[in-house]
């Protein structure tokens, strides 16, 4: 494993760029938010990297105690990434990232590509209380551990047992959502989301 470079700076920026300011970690952060991972899922949803590049990256990342490879016990018997408390400690700041690059987001290009689960954290910090919300858009599904502390933030499919929100929407409005143009309150009351369930979060929302 080759040694890790750094901007031999003292100063905490640098050193937090020194562990996650390469190439693709803070978007494997981004994956790895939703709970163990396996490589060649991850390899999946993060198009356009390397073999090479990610093995390199979650490597690093465990070197430096963001993130731990375990294998799965049987029946599954793969290897997992997952982020340690440390790794997991770099959601507000996926969360500033991404809140800072509404403004750069604009229109899809044409040689973009898109997962249903990458308008999870969009979605997250542009709701409020705690609780499970199920998510379901053409492309996929996902659902968001609202206000979670400890665990996954997200996850893929639908949710494990009955949700306490689910919010049923298109894209253009995940989008416009994930831009800053439009809060949930608002689709909801234009008819751009659909609530359904029968929790606090639910009714909360209907009811905005």
């Amino acid at each position: 494993m080759s040694p890790r470079r750094s901007y031999d700076q003292y100063c905490s920026a640098a050193r937090a760029l020194d562990a996650v300011g390469d190439r693709w970690t803070l978007l494997i952060v981004r994956e790895l938010l939703t709970g163990p991972r396996r490589y060649t899922d991850l390899h999946a949803d993060l198009p356009g990297v390397s073999t090479d590049v990610l093995a390199s990256r979650l490597k690093d990342m465990e070197r430096d105690g963001l993130a731990t490879r375990r294998r799965l016990p049987p029946p599954g018997a793969a290897y997992v990434y997952e982020l340690t408390g440390r790794g997991r400690e770099l959601l507000p700041v996926i969360q500033a990232l991404g809140a800072w690059g509404e403004a750069e987001l604009g229109e899809r290009r044409p040689t973009d590509a898109v997962r249903a689960h990458w308008f999870a954290l969009p979605l997250l910090r542009a709701l409020e209380g705690e609780g499970v919300v199920e998510v379901r858009l053409e492309e996929g599904d996902f659902h968001l551990y609202v206000g979670a502390e400890d665990g996954p933030v997200y996850g893929h499919g639908r949710a494990p047992g009955e949700p306490d929100a689910r919010l049923s929407m298109d894209v253009d409005t995940c989008t416009a959502i994930g831009r800053g143009e439009l809060s949930v309150a608002d689709a909801v009351r234009d008819g751009r989301i659909e609530v359904g369930g029968d929790g606090t979060l639910a009714k909360g929302l209907r009811n905005a």
